[in-house]
């Protein structure tokens, strides 16, 4: 099959962003869409995650591997058709590392840089800070954030910029934002590389709609309804039990589960360490004994999850098995450990809560938490409220979830220098010497091999450490969708999950009409194959 241009796609944007600035909203959702509306200095392969030409068309790094000069390619233009320069590049990257910008994890990769000369309109050149050690990432670093265009933001507060409207750098343009409802992106045809080789096949739909639910549960009650074109799954009990009405069975909505080679992240109950009880480990070893994971995978989640040991999971293998504790369930082991922390009779906190999905896992916590005498107050917050809190590390406990990529920072999260920057990923306020000596030392690191050694070197210190109750997770993506689209074979990218549906999916009218002819006779459409394996090349 081939791409084409054309249609609507209505995807799940989860809960409302506190900004579409992706600088500020430290969101997959809102990354996703600022994907679709600006571009990066160099981009990656899609199957080898080389680096690859975007705005930049030519680069070199010096032989001390401290400068690093980029060309910028001379077609490219924004929206408006005005020039894409290197003034573009230096306004952005003075703009993010502005002290006033709340963009604190941009800041810890891209605070090693001085801020870019630009000797003509085409060429920037990055060095590195003189006290700054060499990173293998220092490429990467300087090349791969956003350039937003400064002839329409400059002299505007970063934290508040009107994205609505605002001049495009790739594909799209934001042209509508119903706040709490929805944001609506438009292709806007003017992109100045679509017709280039390398994009060939992606950013097919016309309009692209992010609608926001309250929870997974709401969108997936309007999923259902039409309301929306595809819904990533992220709760299993909806995957395997919720998917067996006539629409399933006639085919009108399909069930995929794709695996590919993305990698798996992690997801726990956060503990704030700055705060009391939580900046003891045996407090937080005892949270780790009070939650009934296993119970919680097989009984509200049909055993469709592993559960979670590593910070990782993506760099263990029969060769590198992880040693890291499994904590099981032991309510007598967590008073044993309470007790000698000081807490015998217990203590009160508070858990921020974001989703009512969160409630029956709470439920069963709390009925462990009160057998040791702790009182668990919940506060839920909308995803804006929750984030804000996030920033100000104004929480004592909360459910957080973190992807991965195929290059880590390991620094993002657990550097001690991050456990004080406002808006750093670092929620739990992590800090251990060893394992910022590690983070320092990764930096010079060239083998892969010697990076994952250090890696799960780290992960065994932060698991020792216990900031979080890990929780479990998935090597898959469970995808439901209305049956009016093309795709690849493969329906995924190789390292992508549901972010590979906006950019590879098209709309196919021809499905499209036999869809709605199906659901006016009430008749049924081709099955496809439930599982995918990019691996063995999609569908079998």
């Amino acid at each position: 099959m081939t791409a084409a241009f054309g249609g609507l796609l209505r995807f799940n944007g989860a809960q409302p962003p506190k900004s579409l600035n992706a600088y500020v909203d430290n969101s997959n959702y809102t990354a996703m869409m600022f994907d679709l509306v600006y571009s990066k200095l160099l981009s990656a392969d899609s199957k080898t995650t080389d680096l690859a030409p975007s705005l930049a068309n030519a680069w070199e790094v010096s032989p001390d591997g401290r400068r690093f000069t980029f060309r910028i390619d001379p077609r490219a233009k924004w929206s408006d058709g005005k020039s894409v320069t290197a003034a573009d590049v230096k306004w952005t990257f003075d703009a993010v590392m502005d002290p006033k910008s709340d963009t604190g994890p941009w800041k810890s990769t891209m605070g090693f840089f001085e801020s870019p000369e630009t000797p003509d309109e085409r060429t920037v050149i990055f060095r590195k800070k003189g006290d700054s050690p060499k990173d293998w990432r220092d490429i990467l670093n300087c090349s791969m954030f956003w350039i937003l265009p400064r002839h329409v933001f400059e002299g505007k507060d970063f934290n508040k910029l009107n994205i609505v409207g605002a001049v495009s750098g790739c594909a799209y343009v934001i042209s509508r934002a119903e706040p709490l409802v929805e944001t609506e992106l438009t292709r806007h045809g003017r992109w100045w590389c679509q017709d280039f080789p390398q994009w060939r096949g992606q950013y097919n739909f016309d309009r692209i709609l992010f609608r926001y639910y309250a929870d997974n549960e709401n969108a997936f009650e309007a999923f259902k309804k039409g309301k929306l074109d595809v819904y990533p799954v992220y709760t299993a009990r909806i995957y395997a039990n919720e998917t067996g009405s006539e629409k399933f069975r006639r085919n009108w909505i399909v069930k995929r589960r794709v695996r590919n080679q993305a990698p798996v992240g992690f997801q726990g109950f956060a503990m704030n360490m700055r705060r009391k009880p939580f900046d003891d480990v045996r407090v937080r070893k005892a949270m780790a004994k009070l939650v009934d994971r296993a119970t919680m995978n097989t009984t509200m989640m049909n055993g469709a999850y592993f559960l979670l040991r590593s910070y990782y999971p993506d760099l263990y293998d029969t060769k590198h098995p992880c040693a890291n504790p499994n904590w099981d369930y032991d309510v007598e082991g967590a008073k044993k450990l309470l007790k000698e922390a000081g807490y015998e009779k217990g203590f009160a906190f508070t858990f921020l809560s974001r989703s009512s999905t969160e409630d029956k896992f709470l439920s069963l916590f709390n009925h462990a938490l009160t057998e040791c005498g702790i009182k668990m107050s919940i506060v839920r917050k909308d995803f804006a409220g929750w984030m804000r809190d996030m920033d100000s590390f104004d929480y004592d406990m909360t459910w957080a979830a973190w992807g991965s990529g195929t290059v880590k920072y390991p620094e993002l999260q657990w550097s001690g220098a991050e456990a004080s920057r406002r808006g750093s990923n670092n929620i739990t306020g992590f800090k251990n010497d060893e394992v910022d000596a590690l983070i320092a030392a990764e930096k010079s690191m060239m083998s892969a091999a010697e990076r994952n050694a250090a890696y799960r070197r780290i992960d065994a210190l932060v698991a020792a450490e216990v900031p979080y109750v890990l929780l479990w997770q998935t090597d898959s993506t469970r995808l439901l969708y209305w049956n009016k689209f093309g795709m690849p074979e493969t329906v995924l990218s190789k390292f992508d999950r549901e972010e590979s549906v906006i950019s590879y999916w098209w709309y196919d009218r021809d499905r499209a009409e036999e869809l709605d002819e199906s659901v006016r006779e009430n008749g049924f459409l081709p099955q496809a194959e439930e599982i995918v394996n990019y691996d063995e090349g999609g569908a079998k």
